[in-house]
């Protein structure tokens, strides 16, 4: 990944603490290749994790921007439990980034953005190779999909492929029956389809979008759409602004 510039960062008073910091500005690429199934992007933006998130170096508080506090930020940022998360050297520097954001996120009931931030951990997990972690994170962010609001498709469709890269095939398999018996869209059919196949074969390997909706079926993944109203998606709208909004969170 290219280093950032000067003028990619900028002094960033942190919401929580007030001190100031030299901080990142992430700006996506476009991304050029089909997400994974369980909505990584593909390259460019994959490598881009590492400036996916901002983080204090007063006080540890990490967000996607630290100059906006969290509602309940400084109390999750300050209890035992966060400052023990942030200090766990047995983790990656930057899983525990993910892991920290998730934290403030689920201290302040926003349970499917906690999800989404702790697969973010297992994606970096499974950069370092580190299988075990990857399956850990993968199955506590089926554990805050499943506590919060109802699922839509998509996230049954990413709680379905966190299950079987976790190898939890038995009840994998049972998330994709139950997926498929709604008679969901058919794009949705298609990867719950190639999601079964790779259950029965006890796969857990990591498979792109492109596997399950083949040209000229495929539609464009979120990540790819330039104009919002090719394809809406509720709060926020379609494209990348929206794909960025549920990736962190926000």
């Amino acid at each position: 990944m290219a280093a950032v510039r000067a003028s990619d960062a900028r002094e960033i008073r942190c919401g929580v603490c007030g001190h100031e910091s030299r901080q990142a500005l992430f700006r996506p690429p476009v991304p050029e290749q089909a997400p994974d199934l369980d909505l990584r992007p593909g390259e460019p933006v994959r490598s881009t994790m590492s400036r996916w998130l901002q983080s204090c170096p007063h006080c540890g508080y990490t967000a996607p921007d630290i100059s906006e506090a969290h509602p309940a930020g400084a109390e999750a940022v300050a209890a035992a439990p966060y400052r023990a998360l942030i200090a766990d050297t047995a983790h990656p520097v930057l899983a525990r980034r993910f892991l920290a954001w998730a934290h403030v996120l689920e201290e302040t009931g926003a349970l499917h953005a906690a999800a989404e931030a702790t697969l973010h951990a297992a994606w970096v997990a499974d950069d370092l190779n580190r299988e075990d972690l990857a399956r850990q994170w993968r199955r506590e962010a089926v554990a805050l999909w499943r506590s919060g609001p109802a699922l839509d498709a998509e996230q049954s469709v990413r709680v379905i492929d966190a299950l079987r890269r976790a190898g939890d095939f038995a009840e994998a398999d049972a998330a994709a029956t139950a997926l498929t018996a709604t008679k969901p869209p058919e794009a949705v059919a298609q990867v719950t389809a190639l999601e079964a196949r790779l259950i029965a074969a006890e796969d857990t390997g990591r498979h792109s979008i492109a596997s399950a909706l083949a040209p000229p079926a495929r539609r464009p993944h979120v990540t790819h759409q330039k104009s919002p109203g090719a394809k809406k998606r509720p709060p926020e709208g379609g494209g990348l602004k929206s794909w960025l909004r549920r990736l962190f969170g926000g």
